[in-house]
């Protein structure tokens, strides 16, 4: 049973570090060519990369796959961090982010 759960997790790190490898792939080469576009904070590939790492690859990619649907012209956008990780714990920590990127609603305070 261990050699299985440790099998799984091996799996779930390289899917994760596979998936990340795509994202990197897009913000290096693609991404410099479109400019600036997502509505949020992180942006849409880095609230992606914080999801895998954070949750893994399937509640992480799900939750990438949300919020990349959430992205489009007529999005409200503003802070919307990753729950659980880095970008919510800097929510925490500067209150003023929200200053900063001027969010049309308060994801940094719901947190």
């Amino acid at each position: 049973m261990r050699h299985l759960a440790g099998g799984l997790a091996i799996l779930r790190r390289g899917l994760a570090a596979l998936m990340i490898g795509l994202v990197r792939l897009y913000q290096w080469g693609i991404s410099p060519l479109l400019g600036p576009r997502c509505r949020y904070w992180p942006s849409c590939s880095h609230y992606t990369v914080e999801a895998l790492r954070v949750h893994g690859p399937l509640k992480g990619g799900w939750m990438a796959a949300r919020r990349i649907l959430r992205c489009h012209p007529g999005a409200d956008g503003g802070i919307d961090p990753v729950p659980g990780g880095p970008s919510e714990a800097l929510c925490r920590e500067d209150p003023e982010l929200d200053e900063h990127f001027r969010p049309r609603h308060d994801a940094c305070r719901d947190h």
